[in-house]
């Protein structure tokens, strides 16, 4: 692969296809590890690979490229975690990681279903290798830790 001046060297040439053909109301999902982004590309986006990378890697790099819409009340969002997960205190760091990268546009918080159901009507889902590793002992499963803009 040719590296291109100015174009981050993490973008394969799909994603940067995908995010050319993009327009007005597009979605695209950076989905963690665990997000079932084969069954969900199946109801139309394009499934785009990106194991070996994590969410705010791309999303550094898909800003430089890639502008925010302004003509929405909230241009990116996330997966709320599940009552249970907020019963147990459980915590979303990499949500501050995101303001930050995104100049703290507000992360519109989305229920779970509502979040795959959103992601299928998506122009495109990036799965990518990000995994969120639950504590030592602990017995429940990492937290979804995917992103609409």
């Amino acid at each position: 692969m040719v590296v291109l001046k100015g174009i981050p060297s993490v973008l394969s040439p799909e994603l940067l296809y995908a995010l050319a053909r993009m327009g007005h109301g597009d979605e695209i999902v950076l989905a963690d590890a665990n997000f079932p982004a084969s069954s969900t590309s199946k109801a139309g986006p394009e499934l785009i690979r990106a194991d070996g990378l994590g969410i705010p890697t791309l999303l550094e790099a898909i800003l430089q490229l890639f502008p925010l819409d302004t003509y929405v009340l909230s241009p990116a969002a996330v997966m709320d975690l599940v009552e249970n997960d907020k019963k147990r205190g459980l915590e979303t760091p990499v949500w501050e990681t995101y303001r930050t990268l995104l100049a703290n546009v507000p992360l519109q918080l989305v229920d779970r279903f509502q979040f795959y159901e959103r992601a299928k009507k998506a122009f495109a889902v990036v799965a990518t290798g990000f995994v969120i590793i639950p504590p030592i002992n602990s017995f429940s499963e990492p937290a979804l830790q995917c992103l609409i803009f």
